[in-house]
């Protein structure tokens, strides 16, 4: 089996595998899944080519699943906070969130237009899997990105079945990335971006914790892109195919690290700061979201009207999880990008993959330093 830090399930280089010199250390797979319990499933949508027909493709688009809590803990509420960097977009359940500091079921990621149906098959799918733990009313989370440049967005391909596929297909274990699931016929820097996750792991008070982020990156102009502050995009820009802003960025954090609702909310105002590392300026048309939430504290969640004791990392300590949250999401969306191949999309839309070779040069010379002297 292929070293998980420097390649998908299906073969494809990560990120490390081109020498980027990443900072902090890694969990177990380098992914989200590195916190126990978290499960992530897909389901990838891909058929035709040629013209645009509304209704009948092309089509390149999917649907993401994350567990928290895994499948067999669905129902049972995680803490969480959330925070919009810039809202040109769109996740259901943000509000809940914000009042009560938690959510309770599992979270999908998909395109733009399928947002509405993902998060009402959410509740669909508990009320099949799971009707023992629904409350009288639910509140699920469903995100967004748009692929309408490579994909027939108006003619509205994920069903109800999609949707379950994907949360019944959601496994713990290494993490698949590139053009899967919702991320299929995402856009990232002009290079083709999609679905990435990375993970670090947190010694803490004697503690072993983990830190995962997973993005569904879809977001920025080439000539902004950094990778470990070299202008990459720059050096690059000659055949960029000139694409309007208008993408997005969707990210997920996850840890068992105990942490109370204000708490996580900290967390993910960070993962904007993850994002600008790469380049983006959070543009005019990009949907920046971020969601972060902790697997610890189950128990606080079973009890009913009677006084519960929590356990919580105190805010003077936070400064390593806001590390870790930065470093991950500038680490996954550059696997998000590097496990990728070039996709033709509707209308003969071309985009390219960010191209290995040069990358790798320029970290080997980065990584060797200034000449002597």
């Amino acid at each position: 089996m292929a070293d998980p830090h420097l390649a998908t399930p299906a073969g494809r280089r990560r990120a490390r595998a081109l020498g980027i010199p990443f900072e902090g250390e890694p969990g177990r797979l380098n992914a989200i899944t590195d916190v126990p319990g978290v499960e992530v499933g897909y389901r990838t949508l891909v058929s035709g080519e040629g013209p645009l027909v509304v209704g009948r493709g092309p089509v390149r688009t999917g649907v993401t699943a994350i567990h928290p809590r895994g499948r067999a803990g669905a129902g049972i509420p995680v803490f969480a906070g959330v925070h919009s960097l810039n809202g040109a977009g769109e996740m259901t359940g943000f509000a809940w969130i914000e009042e009560a500091g938690r959510t309770e079921l599992p979270i999908a990621v998909t395109n733009t237009h399928s947002a509405g149906l993902a998060r009402d098959a959410l509740a669909k799918w508990m009320v099949a899997r799971h009707p023992g733990r629904m409350e009288r009313w639910v509140l699920p989370v469903a995100a967004e990105t748009y692929d309408g440049h490579l994909s027939d967005i108006n003619g509205f391909h994920v069903r109800d079945e999609d949707v379950f596929a994907a949360l019944d297909a959601a496994a713990g274990g290494p993490v698949e990335e590139g053009s899967i699931g919702g991320g299929t016929g995402m856009i990232c820097y002009e290079f083709k971006g999609g679905s990435g996750t990375a993970s670090r792991r947190l010694r803490l008070g004697g503690g072993d914790f983990h830190l995962g982020v997973f993005v569904q990156a879809n977001f920025g102009r080439r000539e902004q892109l950094a990778i470990a502050g070299l202008p990459v995009g720059r050096w690059l820009a000659e055949g960029a195919p000139g694409l309007p802003d208008h993408g997005s960025i969707i990210a997920v954090v996850a840890t068992d690290l105990p942490l109370m609702p204000h708490q996580l909310k900290r967390l993910a105002r960070r993962a904007g700061m993850g994002v600008s590392r790469s380049g983006s300026i959070a543009a005019h048309g990009s949907g920046d979201i971020f969601l972060a939430f902790s697997t610890a504290n189950a128990g606080f969640f079973a009890a009913k009207d009677e006084m519960r004791t929590l356990e919580a990392w105190p805010d003077e300590g936070l400064n390593p999880a806001f590390a870790a949250v930065i470093q991950c999401v500038d680490e996954a969306v550059l696997n998000a990008m590097v496990a990728n191949e070039a996709m033709i999309g509707r209308d003969g839309h071309h985009v390219p993959a960010l191209p290995h070779a040069p990358v790798e040069a320029w970290c080997r010379a980065l990584r060797a330093g200034p000449p002597p002297g």
